[in-house]
């Protein structure tokens, strides 16, 4: 049978089977996340995947108090229509990631809702920008969505149930959108951690060792100027993040220091969805030497 008359599914098991093929020695970060995507089908994926239920594993590993308060989480985005919440709060989808509307009075006057059918974005907009319905609308677009390719790519988001959460607007120190500290966690131990500032305004990405020491590595935004300074809750936040990571070969555990109090984000299990950009790419091979990957996983 030509490839032009395969059906899907013969397509997809031949896909499946080359980028086995293509994986089977991996030696970078970026080799190993792939071979991950294709070989780790452990439930605990599923779990980390779905941004409602990593709430209970997060409470069983490191206290509920980490947790951001959640004013809804529901499958019917109409609850938006008449879900009282203060004037500062974030809307996302469960299954999925690189989707939320963030709602404070610190966005920017001009900004506005996406359209419902482009809507699976990062927006900033305040409150007065919000109208409830056209909100429910681009709600019910994310979850009218498969996120993650299919099974043979980011596999567990398919099995997430798809729902729409709301919850606490988190304040950085500076009053606006807190910086988001990434931690890659391999084997149970933080070896390198990634800090992203200005997600809505001028975006900066940095990389620095469990010491805090800046690597002269690029993902691609500008660096900050001047450094960041070293977090007064790093040793917490490594702590955190390594007990998150305790059950898994990696992940990467993201979280918020807000001053007084440290915040959970989410886990990601596949990073950029194998597509990391490294500059200088020899920190591809550097983030993946701490990471041996199973043969197999159970």
């Amino acid at each position: 049978m030509s490839a032009a008359r395969a059906s899907w599914s013969e397509r997809s098991r031949l896909v499946r089977a080359r980028r086995l093929l293509a994986t089977r020695h991996p030696q970078t970060f970026t080799e190993k996340v792939r071979y991950k995507m294709l070989r780790d089908h452990r439930p605990l994926l599923v779990t980390f995947a779905d941004k409602a239920a990593v709430r209970s594993y997060v409470a069983a590993a490191v206290g509920e108090q980490l947790l951001p308060f959640v004013y809804a989480i529901s499958p019917d985005p109409q609850i938006l229509r008449t879900l009282s919440v203060p004037d500062a709060y974030v809307v996302k989808p469960t299954h999925g990631s690189g989707a939320a509307i963030v709602v404070s009075p610190g966005g920017q006057g001009d900004t506005t809702l996406p359209l419902a059918s482009e809507g699976w974005v990062y927006r900033h907009v305040r409150p007065d920008a919000v109208d409830s319905v056209h909100l429910a609308a681009v709600a019910e677009g994310w979850l009218g969505q498969l996120y993650g390719q299919g099974p043979n790519r980011e596999w567990a988001y398919g099995l997430v149930p798809r729902q729409v959460l709301v919850e606490e607007f988190l304040t950085g120190r500076n009053g606006g959108v807190p910086d988001d500290l990434k931690f890659f966690v391999f084997h149970g131990r933080c070896h390198y951690i990634q800090v992203d500032a200005g997600r809505f305004g001028q975006r900066t990405q940095d990389f620095y060792d469990s010491a805090w020491c800046r690597l002269p590595l690029s993902g691609g935004p500008a660096w900050a100027d001047p450094p960041h300074e070293r977090p007064r809750a790093l040793e917490e936040m490594i702590s955190v993040a390594e007990r998150l990571g305790a059950d898994t070969d990696f992940v990467r555990v993201d979280l918020y220091d807000l001053g007084d109090r440290v915040v959970f984000g989410e886990l990601t299990s596949y990073p950029a969805g194998g597509d990391s950009p490294f500059e200088p790419h020899s920190y591809n091979a550097a983030f993946g030497r701490p990471w041996t990957v199973p043969k197999r996983y159970r």
